[in-house]
């Protein structure tokens, strides 16, 4: 059965990956301050946010999904996350937690790559002033490459020597050596087509291996850059830099700190603030608006009156909002997932117990150009199908593709076809 998609989290010390892991996990307000579903130490659950089905057939007064959550049709959907821990230079030779961050790492299909923007923090984590965290950017990435290159190059006489001998396609070869870093066929084929190499692998130079393994590195990780911390008087500067040398469409600017600290509030009923919102009104703000009992909110104290107006300059108004929801919409946006819709019946809409009015109880995310085959897999395992419904009852062949409004509601009737 094709997995979930798994994002990881990277950073060095300080850089606030945690503080970023817990904002994108407190989307539901079940437990604590900041809850979220555990897997082991390093493993939590996310909520991804997207635009759920029920607002298109106008029944979102009755989603109810089974995990998560969902709003006006703004749907939170679970996406599994992992804290990839240790990265420090020189982790590719072992320095600090290096083996257990590669060998972590390996697993993500995408990274979320958190940045100190503020530059208060070496490369090591420690205090300081006047870094320049572009560096980061980069020994990440040089960490990877050297990472796999090394592993390649050590062994490349004798995958020379194998592959000549059996004859063997480029495609395969390089397979077998990257299946490690939880590579696939399709990933290898993608990084030899974007390179279009002419020369047979038997004739690489060192210079053409280095460009198949940063074209890979690129395919099997792909970056999200979070520059956390922009609500620091020295970050400007840094994010105009960092502009002009990485893909902008690649880069998130969020304040992860922020986004805790208007959670929390809001819990405590001091605030009136949505998850990811441009907006935060206090008891006062809304008594200015009319409302004699500011809207039943808690009186704030002159210390937290300030930090929220603070906040609401630099981070809200000036940015649109604490970017940590767009961190997590970008890495699904790089790894192209597709929201699909899995219902008992395509007509109501309903998923559960034939009295249940409930619609749209549940929500799988796959990759783009997924089949509805892939779906079925995914969602049914090995359970035979005779055949598939999309909506109005129609039947759907298994190698359509999946995308957001074509396909993506979707009835599963097993037997035997």
């Amino acid at each position: 059965m094709p997995r979930d998609p798994l994002i990881g989290l990277v950073g060095k010390p300080s850089a606030g990956k945690s503080s970023t892991l817990n904002s994108l996990t407190d989307a539901t307000s079940k437990v604590g301050n900041f809850p979220f579903t555990t897997i082991d130490p390093q493993r939590a659950i996310g909520y991804l946010q997207i635009d759920c089905a029920c607002a298109r057939y106008n029944v979102s007064d009755r989603c109810k999904p089974n995990y998560g959550s969902c709003v006006n049709g703004r749907r939170s959907v679970p996406i599994e996350l992992l804290d990839v821990a240790g990265l420090v230079p020189g982790a590719h030779e072992g320095k600090g937690l290096g083996n257990k961050f590669l060998d972590d790492l390996r697993h993500a299909d995408a990274l979320i790559h958190v940045v100190d923007v503020s530059g208060t923090t070496d490369a090591e984590g420690k205090n300081t002033r006047g870094y320049d965290p572009s560096v980061d950017i980069a020994w990440l990435r040089s960490e990877i490459v050297a990472w796999i290159r090394g592993n390649l190059m050590e062994k490349w006489g004798s995958i020379r020597r194998r592959h000549i001998a059996i004859k063997g396609n480029a495609v395969e070869t390089l397979q077998n050596q990257f299946s490690g870093y939880g590579s696939t066929t399709v990933v290898v084929q993608r990084t030899l087509d974007k390179l279009a190499l002419k020369e047979p692998l038997e004739d690489w130079s060192n210079e053409t291996i280095d460009r198949v393994v940063n074209a890979f590195t690129d395919e099997k990780f792909p970056t999200v850059i979070a520059l956390n911390k922009i609500d620091h008087p020295d970050a400007d500067k840094n994010i105009a830099k960092i502009a002009k040398m990485q893909d902008p469409n690649k880069i998130v600017l969020c304040s992860a700190v922020s986004e805790i600290f208007l959670r929390k509030m809001a819990k405590q009923g001091y605030v009136r603030y949505s998850e990811g919102s441009e907006f935060v009104d206090t008891r006062e703000d809304l008594i200015a608006d009319g409302d004699p009992d500011g809207g039943g909110l808690k009186e704030l104290d002159e210390k937290a009156r300030n930090r929220i107006e603070n906040l609401k300059d630099m981070v809200l108004y000036r940015f649109g909002s604490t970017g940590v929801n767009q961190v997590l919409t970008k890495a699904a946006e790089i790894l192209g997932l597709v929201p699909v819709f899995p219902v008992r019946n395509t007509a109501t809409f309903q998923s559960g117990a034939v009295d249940s009015k409930a619609v749209f109880r549940d929500c799988v995310l796959v990759k783009k150009n997924s089949t509805v085959a892939d779906v079925g897999r995914k969602i049914m395992g090995d359970a035979p199908i005779a055949y598939i419904e999309g909506i109005g009852g129609t039947r759907v062949a298994e190698d359509s593709i999946v995308s957001v409004g074509h396909h993506d509601v979707l009835s599963f009737k097993v037997g035997r076809a």
